[in-house]
């Protein structure tokens, strides 16, 4: 609102209101709106929740401060979706069809994770929302993000254009400005590692021959990323802090992705695509890191409070989204490491303790404990030293998801 407000008035030549048009002073007041409201608004509900004994309902799995959690808050996901709405509205540009994107990202899984803590909290059913529901909503968040990134025409990207290097009297190369050809709708996206070269949608679909349908392969793709890292922050979020500071991490890579995407000298210089209006995206990085930065006030070790579904499933799809709109959705891999490992420790434990079980008639474990966080607590490590460590590898990923960008 205040962007739309404060172009108004530039237009009318009020001083100082230019200063609205600068991408890095809006995603500084974002962040720091989304501080002060995590911190004063997290105070507020964390009492709120208190007085109504809305509390966490614990299992005995036999972990080391485990029941000392019993009666702690949860929902503290409302924290995080408020530091993140609040400041993109009052300083992004709401016409932007990649923030309307991630808003709706934030509102939808928000309200399927409330859902799910709603009925766990207030309703004392252990299980919570039904697995197919949650499923349901993710799919269709999918097909919703998907389409809009095939056909919206404010959805384009342009690819830089070769040009003979020009040479001065003395025969030296001259620097020029970088060239990129039209803006045009495509479902190319980049690929790590290498130079030049770039992945299509448009491939899935060629053996039914036309490339028509191509925009069923992306969808399908945008599907399982979106329910993959949504289902992955939420199995990371069992350790005071560690889904929220893993998630910070993330968002500080994604604005960095989302600002050189968007430059056209940047993306000149790193040899990607350029993706215009993009640069954008700078504001809600921002602002959802400033989220997470706040939230880990109150839910660093030990915790005040709890994300819930609330939080987790959101801020997941937040990361999927987002990196499928800059089209980095094949460094998702190493970006979301953590929630990938998460996600794989689950997955391997079940499906080996199935197998053993079928085989030899007794069920056997890889690891101690799935997620991977609670086989490190059946080691006997303390929970802060885990979640320290998984903030450290987090480190780790993300600047080798950014290194990427060069080495191609």
């Amino acid at each position: 609102m205040l962007y739309e407000l404060f172009t108004y008035l530039d237009r009318l030549d009020i001083p100082g209101a230019g200063l609205f048009q600068f991408l890095t002073f809006r995603a500084a007041m974002a962040i720091l709106g989304a501080l002060t409201i995590s911190l004063l608004f997290g105070r507020q509900l964390i009492e709120r929740l208190r007085a109504q004994q809305i509390g966490e309902t614990i299992r005995d799995l036999g972990l080391e401060g485990q029941m000392a959690k019993k009666g702690t808050p949860t929902m503290g996901g409302l924290i995080i979706l408020a530091a993140i709405i609040i400041p993109v509205v009052f300083f992004a540009d709401l016409g932007n069809i990649y923030i309307q994107l991630l808003l709706l990202t934030t509102v939808w899984m928000g309200a399927i994770g409330f859902a799910d803590d709603y009925i766990k909290v207030f309703q004392k059913n252990k299980e919570g929302l039904r697995g197919l529901f949650k499923v349901i909503g993710q799919i269709t968040l999918g097909i919703i993000v998907g389409a809009v990134l095939a056909f919206h025409p404010d959805v384009t990207m342009k690819e830089e254009v070769p040009i003979a290097r020009q040479t001065n009297l003395y025969g030296e190369s001259t620097q020029q400005a970088p060239v990129f050809g039209q803006a045009e709708q495509s479902l190319k996206t980049t690929i790590p590692f290498l130079k030049d070269a770039t992945f299509d949608y448009v491939q899935l679909t060629d053996w039914i021959g036309g490339s028509e349908w191509a925009w069923i392969g992306f969808i399908l793709v945008v599907i399982f990323i979106i329910t993959a890292v949504s289902n992955g922050a939420n199995l990371t979020d069992g350790l005071d802090g560690l889904a929220g500071g893993t998630s910070a991490i993330i968002a500080f890579t994604l604005a960095i992705l989302a600002y050189v995407s968007g430059s056209v000298v940047f993306a000149s210089y790193l040899d990607i695509m350029y993706i215009p209006n993009s640069g954008e995206l700078v504001v809600f990085a921002a602002a959802f890191l400033g989220a997470c930065i706040g939230f880990l006030w109150y839910n660093t070790y030990p915790a005040q409070v709890f994300m819930g579904d609330t939080g987790s499933l959101s801020i997941g799809a937040i990361i999927a989204v987002f990196a499928i709109v800059v089209r980095k959705e094949l460094l998702i891999p190493i970006l979301a490491g953590i929630f990938l490992v998460e996600n794989l420790s689950v997955i391997l434990q079940v499906s080996y303790f199935k197998y053993t079980k079928k085989k030899y008639g007794e069920g056997r474990r890889i690891f101690l404990m799935s997620p991977l966080h609670h086989h490190y607590q059946k080691k006997g490590l303390h929970e802060s030293k885990i979640v320290t460590r998984f903030w450290i590898s987090g480190i780790f990923l993300a600047i080798l998801t950014l290194i990427t960008l060069k080495l191609r």
